[in-house]
Protein backbone atom coordinates (compact mmCIF):
# COMPACT_ATOMS: atom_id res chain seq x y z
CA UNK A 1 0.00 0.00 0.00
CA UNK A 2 1.70 3.52 -1.13
CA UNK A 3 2.07 6.70 0.94
CA UNK A 4 0.04 9.02 -0.49
CA UNK A 5 -0.55 12.99 0.56
CA UNK A 6 -3.59 12.12 2.78
CA UNK A 7 -5.46 9.46 4.24
CA UNK A 8 -3.77 7.94 7.11
CA UNK A 9 -5.27 4.84 6.92
CA UNK A 10 -3.86 4.47 3.31
CA UNK A 11 -0.21 4.56 5.44
CA UNK A 12 2.29 3.09 8.08
CA UNK A 13 4.80 5.19 9.60
CA UNK A 14 7.70 3.73 10.55
CA UNK A 15 10.54 4.98 12.97
CA UNK A 16 13.62 3.19 12.65
CA UNK A 17 15.31 3.92 15.86
CA UNK A 18 12.23 5.91 17.13
CA UNK A 19 13.01 5.37 20.71
CA UNK A 20 14.47 8.29 21.90
CA UNK A 21 13.05 11.88 22.12
CA UNK A 22 12.94 12.77 18.31
CA UNK A 23 11.29 9.80 17.50
CA UNK A 24 8.76 9.88 20.21
CA UNK A 25 8.20 13.05 19.74
CA UNK A 26 7.41 13.11 15.92
CA UNK A 27 5.74 9.92 16.42
CA UNK A 28 3.33 11.51 18.74
CA UNK A 29 2.88 14.10 16.70
CA UNK A 30 1.96 11.87 13.48
CA UNK A 31 -0.13 9.87 15.60
CA UNK A 32 -1.87 12.72 16.98
CA UNK A 33 -2.91 13.54 13.29
CA UNK A 34 -4.53 10.44 12.57
CA UNK A 35 -1.45 8.50 10.92
CA UNK A 36 -0.86 4.67 11.97
CA UNK A 37 2.79 4.71 13.84
CA UNK A 38 5.25 2.12 14.46
CA UNK A 39 8.06 2.33 16.58
CA UNK A 40 11.25 0.43 16.00
CA UNK A 41 14.21 -0.47 18.14
CA UNK A 42 16.85 -2.64 18.14
CA UNK A 43 15.12 -4.23 21.20
CA UNK A 44 11.68 -4.85 20.74
CA UNK A 45 10.69 -4.67 24.23
CA UNK A 46 12.19 -0.73 24.06
CA UNK A 47 9.82 -0.38 21.33
CA UNK A 48 6.76 -1.46 23.29
CA UNK A 49 7.78 0.29 25.75
CA UNK A 50 7.77 4.01 24.16
CA UNK A 51 4.80 2.81 22.33
CA UNK A 52 2.82 2.06 25.63
CA UNK A 53 3.78 5.34 26.75
CA UNK A 54 2.52 7.27 23.54
CA UNK A 55 -0.68 5.55 24.43
CA UNK A 56 -0.47 6.48 27.95
CA UNK A 57 -0.36 10.06 26.52
CA UNK A 58 -3.07 9.76 24.10
CA UNK A 59 -5.26 6.90 24.48
CA UNK A 60 -6.71 5.43 21.47
CA UNK A 61 -4.23 6.60 18.91
CA UNK A 62 -2.89 4.29 16.42
CA UNK A 63 1.16 3.20 18.31
CA UNK A 64 2.96 -0.34 18.13
CA UNK A 65 6.15 -0.98 18.62
CA UNK A 66 8.70 -3.75 16.99
CA UNK A 67 12.03 -4.38 16.31
CA UNK A 68 13.73 -2.40 13.68
CA UNK A 69 13.56 -4.87 11.12
CA UNK A 70 9.67 -5.72 11.05
CA UNK A 71 9.17 -2.16 11.33
CA UNK A 72 11.12 -1.06 7.84
CA UNK A 73 9.42 -4.51 6.25
CA UNK A 74 5.84 -2.80 7.40
CA UNK A 75 5.90 0.73 6.83
CA UNK A 76 5.56 2.66 3.85
CA UNK A 77 7.62 5.53 4.77
CA UNK A 78 10.61 5.09 7.17
CA UNK A 79 11.80 7.87 9.49
CA UNK A 80 15.49 7.16 10.57
CA UNK A 81 16.13 8.37 13.96
CA UNK A 82 18.71 6.66 15.12
CA UNK A 83 22.26 7.81 16.46
CA UNK A 84 24.63 9.07 14.16
CA UNK A 85 27.14 6.14 15.20
CA UNK A 86 24.76 3.93 14.10
CA UNK A 87 23.59 5.46 10.96
CA UNK A 88 25.23 3.78 8.45
CA UNK A 89 25.33 -0.13 9.82
CA UNK A 90 21.36 0.38 10.58
CA UNK A 91 20.62 1.52 6.71
CA UNK A 92 22.93 -1.57 5.59
CA UNK A 93 21.25 -3.70 7.75
CA UNK A 94 17.75 -2.42 6.28
CA UNK A 95 18.36 -1.96 2.98
CA UNK A 96 16.24 -4.64 1.60
CA UNK A 97 13.03 -3.70 3.88
CA UNK A 98 13.34 -0.04 2.25
CA UNK A 99 13.72 -0.52 -1.41
CA UNK A 100 11.19 1.36 -3.34
CA UNK A 101 10.17 3.18 -0.20
CA UNK A 102 10.09 6.88 1.10
CA UNK A 103 12.51 7.26 4.09
CA UNK A 104 13.05 10.52 5.77
CA UNK A 105 16.55 11.17 7.47
CA UNK A 106 16.31 13.36 10.47
CA UNK A 107 19.61 12.15 11.71
CA UNK A 108 21.95 15.34 12.86
CA UNK A 109 25.31 14.43 13.44
CA UNK A 110 27.25 15.87 15.97
CA UNK A 111 29.76 15.85 18.49
CA UNK A 112 29.71 17.39 22.23
CA UNK A 113 32.37 18.83 24.20
CA UNK A 114 31.60 19.98 27.55
CA UNK A 115 28.12 20.63 26.60
CA UNK A 116 28.99 22.48 23.21
CA UNK A 117 27.75 21.10 20.00
CA UNK A 118 30.10 20.27 16.58
CA UNK A 119 28.91 19.26 13.19
CA UNK A 120 30.59 16.38 12.33
CA UNK A 121 31.86 16.18 8.95
CA UNK A 122 30.26 13.37 6.70
CA UNK A 123 32.46 11.75 3.95
CA UNK A 124 29.30 11.81 1.64
CA UNK A 125 28.47 15.13 2.54
CA UNK A 126 25.67 14.41 4.65
CA UNK A 127 23.75 11.94 7.10
CA UNK A 128 20.73 12.27 4.24
CA UNK A 129 23.59 11.84 1.49
CA UNK A 130 24.94 8.76 3.24
CA UNK A 131 21.60 7.02 3.50
CA UNK A 132 20.66 7.84 -0.39
CA UNK A 133 24.30 6.06 -0.91
CA UNK A 134 23.51 3.33 1.24
CA UNK A 135 19.69 3.26 0.21
CA UNK A 136 19.84 3.17 -3.68
CA UNK A 137 16.95 2.00 -4.36
CA UNK A 138 14.77 4.30 -1.72
CA UNK A 139 14.09 7.80 -1.81
CA UNK A 140 15.78 9.85 0.62
CA UNK A 141 14.31 12.93 2.20
CA UNK A 142 16.01 15.06 4.74
CA UNK A 143 13.96 16.93 7.23
CA UNK A 144 12.99 17.73 10.63
CA UNK A 145 16.68 17.95 11.92
CA UNK A 146 16.01 21.08 13.79
CA UNK A 147 12.80 20.78 15.25
CA UNK A 148 12.64 20.80 19.22
CA UNK A 149 12.03 17.27 20.40
CA UNK A 150 10.54 18.59 24.04
CA UNK A 151 8.19 20.80 21.92
CA UNK A 152 6.90 17.87 19.90
CA UNK A 153 6.67 15.55 23.41
CA UNK A 154 4.02 18.16 24.56
CA UNK A 155 1.23 17.66 22.37
CA UNK A 156 -1.08 20.30 22.94
CA UNK A 157 1.53 23.09 22.50
CA UNK A 158 1.86 23.77 18.49
CA UNK A 159 5.19 24.21 17.25
CA UNK A 160 6.11 27.40 16.12
CA UNK A 161 8.71 26.15 13.41
CA UNK A 162 9.67 26.24 9.68
CA UNK A 163 11.06 22.60 8.51
CA UNK A 164 13.02 22.57 6.01
CA UNK A 165 12.55 19.79 3.39
CA UNK A 166 15.08 18.50 1.17
CA UNK A 167 15.35 15.93 -1.94
CA UNK A 168 15.88 14.90 -5.27
CA UNK A 169 12.85 13.20 -5.97
CA UNK A 170 10.40 15.65 -5.93
CA UNK A 171 6.61 13.85 -5.40
CA UNK A 172 8.79 12.40 -2.21
CA UNK A 173 9.46 16.16 -0.83
CA UNK A 174 5.68 16.87 -1.40
CA UNK A 175 4.40 13.89 0.44
CA UNK A 176 7.14 15.00 3.37
CA UNK A 177 6.33 18.62 3.25
CA UNK A 178 2.48 17.82 3.71
CA UNK A 179 3.40 15.46 6.49
CA UNK A 180 5.11 17.90 8.26
CA UNK A 181 2.27 20.53 8.27
CA UNK A 182 0.14 17.86 10.11
CA UNK A 183 1.95 18.92 13.29
CA UNK A 184 -0.03 21.70 14.67
CA UNK A 185 2.23 25.43 13.89
CA UNK A 186 4.66 23.65 11.63
CA UNK A 187 5.37 24.75 8.08
CA UNK A 188 7.23 23.03 5.39
CA UNK A 189 9.37 24.76 3.06
CA UNK A 190 11.09 23.49 0.67
CA UNK A 191 14.87 23.33 0.91
CA UNK A 192 15.48 22.19 -2.81
CA UNK A 193 18.30 18.88 -3.53
CA UNK A 194 19.16 16.57 -1.12
CA UNK A 195 22.54 17.99 -1.47
CA UNK A 196 21.22 20.90 1.01
CA UNK A 197 19.97 18.63 3.81
CA UNK A 198 23.98 19.20 5.09
CA UNK A 199 22.85 22.90 6.22
CA UNK A 200 20.03 21.93 8.24
CA UNK A 201 22.17 19.39 9.54
CA UNK A 202 25.36 21.55 10.42
CA UNK A 203 22.72 24.66 11.12
CA UNK A 204 21.52 22.01 14.51
CA UNK A 205 24.65 22.76 16.33
CA UNK A 206 24.34 26.34 16.70
CA UNK A 207 20.27 26.01 17.57
CA UNK A 208 21.62 23.48 19.73
CA UNK A 209 23.70 26.17 21.25
CA UNK A 210 21.36 28.87 21.49
CA UNK A 211 19.19 26.75 23.64
CA UNK A 212 22.01 25.72 25.97
CA UNK A 213 23.09 29.50 26.29
CA UNK A 214 19.67 30.74 27.00
CA UNK A 215 18.17 27.78 28.21
CA UNK A 216 15.15 27.82 25.56
CA UNK A 217 14.28 25.82 22.63
CA UNK A 218 15.42 27.59 19.55
CA UNK A 219 13.68 26.91 16.09
CA UNK A 220 14.47 27.92 12.48
CA UNK A 221 12.07 30.31 11.07
CA UNK A 222 12.70 31.41 7.35
CA UNK A 223 11.07 35.08 6.85
CA UNK A 224 10.95 36.42 3.20
CA UNK A 225 8.80 33.23 1.71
Amino acid sequence: MGPSASGASQRTLGFIGGTGPEGRGLALRFAKAGERVLIGSRSASRAEEAAAGLLKTLPGVDVGGAINEDVARQADIAIVTVPYEAHRSTLESLAEHLAGKIVVDVVAPLSFDKGIASAVSVDEGSAAMQAQATLGRSRVVGAFQSISAQDLLVPDRPVDSDVVVCADDAEAKKIIMGLAEQIDGVRAVDGGGLQNARYVESFTALLLNINRIYRAHSTIKIGGV
